[in-house]
């Protein structure tokens, strides 16, 4: 009788071994499937797709809001914003599929952070940037910076290297010959004949700084949500196709029905016509509309 019943227990355990194992395989399966891989859906006649956008503090969620979601509207897609207080947490969360797009960054920073933490995501289209600008409380231009002040300026590389060529270009700063201007760094400066003090900031606190520091030079977005006025800056970049912003999407996106729609809405009339009409009629034009 021992025997036998040792037999039934065998029996019973090994059974519910295999019901767990197939259990924990089907929970395996459900997971993978809707893991970051998954694409954006096309909507149909009676199904509309909801899209999250990332952005950071500034005028690009207004941007999504206000224009680019109405016009995505009537092709089924509805937008709706997530906001980010710093460069990073976007880019991953659109690699993670924690959201399915961002637009809060220029094509020469995609690049470097796309390759850096090897991100599969990749720009559909640029949209008018508000550039970066050197904004002071004490003084009113760049002739009247004195001789070390101090500088504020963003610490990730892309942003400065942005910053760098803004003082440049207004003779604060001389590179050394050969740098490449999207990578150049604090180390790279060759002359600094007012002996400015440059203090490296995250560019999130740029425009809080200017309360301790002489100038700091802000990005657009930031600038923006600070409430600063573009027409009281110092200096303004000379915008490159690189300091664009762009509309980024996880890279088996881009070809999709969202992203060849975004594509198309980017360089359409009627997204000009939209800016052209909303509070970001000033902002430096995409390249692809020349």
């Amino acid at each position: 009788m021992t025997t036998i019943a040792n037999s039934i227990k065998k029996t019973i355990a090994v059974t519910c071994a295999g019901i767990i194992a197939l259990t924990a395989c089907a929970c395996g399966s459900s997971s993978s499937q809707s893991g970051p891989a998954a694409h954006i859906a096309t909507p149909t006649a009676d199904h509309t797709v909801q899209v999250s956008v990332g952005v950071c503090p500034g005028p690009y969620g207004d941007m999504v809001k206000d224009v680019i979601a109405p016009l995505l509207k009537d092709d089924g897609y509805d937008l709706t914003v997530k906001e980010f207080n710093d460069y990073v947490q976007p880019d991953k969360a659109l690699a993670s599929g924690s959201i399915d797009a961002n637009l809060m960054q220029h094509i020469n920073y995609l690049t470097k952070f796309r390759a850096d933490n090897n991100l599969d995501i990749a720009s559909v289209g640029q949209v008018p940037t508000l550039g970066l600008a050197a904004y002071s409380k004490k003084y009113d231009s760049i002739d009247a910076i004195p001789n070390g002040a101090t500088v504020a300026v963003a610490n990730d590389g892309s942003n400065l290297a942005r910053t760098l060529g803004v003082l440049q270009q207004n003779k604060l700063v001389t590179l050394k010959d050969g740098v490449d201007s999207t990578k150049a760094s604090v180390s790279d400066i060759a002359s600094n004949p007012k002996q400015l003090n440059i203090k490296t900031l995250d560019a999130a606190q740029l425009a809080r700084s200017l309360d301790t520091v002489d100038v700091a030079l802000v990005p657009g977005n930031y600038a923006w949500a600070a409430g600063f006025d573009p027409a009281d800056a110092l200096a303004t970049e000379q915008q490159s196709e690189g300091v664009i912003n762009v509309f980024a999407v996880r890279g088996g996106d881009v070809d999709s029905d969202f992203g060849q729609k975004v594509r198309e809405l980017l360089n359409s009339d009627e997204f000009k016509k939209a800016i052209a009409d909303s509070d970001f009629k000033d902002f430096g034009k995409p390249t692809t509309w020349a």
